[in-house]
């Protein structure tokens, strides 16, 4: 059991997320940092879509009633003992029974993420653990955490995996979140529809993340996108950035009335009426999840074929931090 006796600034529980649910309307949610959450289940010998905790800007203060191990992953934030005793980030920790857990504020990048081995247990919603609070879907009770909160610790470990503190992420394999980073895209569904100029503005000219950049999704300032003239089609708004409605994947890139950027992410809409000029890499949505205001982007646009090679590197990143949690 772990008690919260501090919430932190937008903590919640969340897993891999809820997938086969898109087409009514519910998104997949899950951790916002995926390669962070699964190095973090590694690290302690859990299964991949076993819940933990993912940790907003300013982390929570937890009380563990139980002795177990910890791994805390993602953003560069303090974390320590009450006592002071600094907890290595990437890296497998032991907790004692009655020890605190204190986080501070994120000194890079915007979310953490804490495991713990078994994962936190909360009940299955829809396949996933994973927090929706715009519906209260999910997590506890579907909401982020509160101060008396607790937590109770499930048995998500993989078969054969040991009980072992101390494992750590080499330099190599752990990410970097710089103020300033290039994002890769897939053009399309309707880029069509900009400009040939709005197109080369788009993927040569930096934007800037807004305070407006939460879970649902990102807006991003720069440089405004010019749409081409039409005579808008039956059932699509006057605005030249109007489409009749579709499907908007994870990730995907808005520019309504071509003024500012939106980026749709692991809690949004399922689809809308808003032409969808490109689509962030999955690879590349880790990135974003850990952007703040005023961090600028490049967007940079690459190939379907780009796209997977680069989820398989991912893939073979994680592949080799579960073996070191195995050695």
């Amino acid at each position: 059991m772990i008690e919260v006796v501090a919430p932190g600034l937008h903590s919640s529980v969340q897993d891999r997320g809820r997938s086969g649910y898109y087409a009514v309307g519910v998104p997949p949610s899950g951790a916002m940092d995926l390669f962070a959450h699964d190095a973090a289940n590694a690290l302690v010998g859990n299964a991949p879509d076993a819940a933990g905790l993912e940790i907003t800007f300013l982390g929570p203060t937890l009380t563990f009633q139980v002795a177990t191990v910890i791994a805390v992953t993602g953003a560069t934030v303090d974390v320590a003992f009450s006592n002071g005793r600094r907890i290595p980030l990437w890296t497998s920790q032991l907790v004692r029974a009655g020890q605190t857990v204190r986080f501070a504020a994120m000194s890079s990048g915007a979310r953490a993420y804490l495991a713990v081995r078994g994962g936190i247990d909360t009940p299955v919603v829809m396949g996933s653990r994973s927090t929706y609070s715009l519906s209260g879907l999910g997590g506890l009770d579907g909401r982020t955490l509160r101060a008396g909160d607790l937590l109770q610790i499930g048995t998500d470990v993989l078969p054969g995996s040991r009980h072992r503190p101390g494992v750590q992420v080499p330099d190599e394999l752990r990410p970097t979140y710089p103020a300033e980073q290039e994002i890769r895209v897939v053009p399309g569904l309707c880029d069509y529809r900009l400009t040939g100029e709005a197109t080369e503005v788009l993927y040569s000219t930096p934007y800037a993340v807004t305070v407006e950049a939460n879970r649902t999704g990102y807006r991003f300032q720069g440089e405004p996108l010019a749409f081409l003239d039409r005579t808008a089609p039956f059932g699509a708004g006057h605005d030249p950035s109007n489409v009749v409605n579709l499907g908007y994947p994870v990730g995907s890139i808005q520019a309504p009335s071509g003024t500012e950027l939106i980026c749709l992410l692991r809690d949004a809409v399922t689809g809308g009426g808003y032409a969808t000029i490109g689509t962030v890499i999955s690879a590349d949505l880790d990135l974003i999840a850990q952007s703040k205001a005023p961090d600028q982007v490049l967007f940079r646009p690459v190939s379907v074929e780009t796209a997977l090679a680069e989820r398989a590197v991912r893939a073979r990143r994680l592949a080799a931090i579960r073996q070191l949690a195995l050695i």
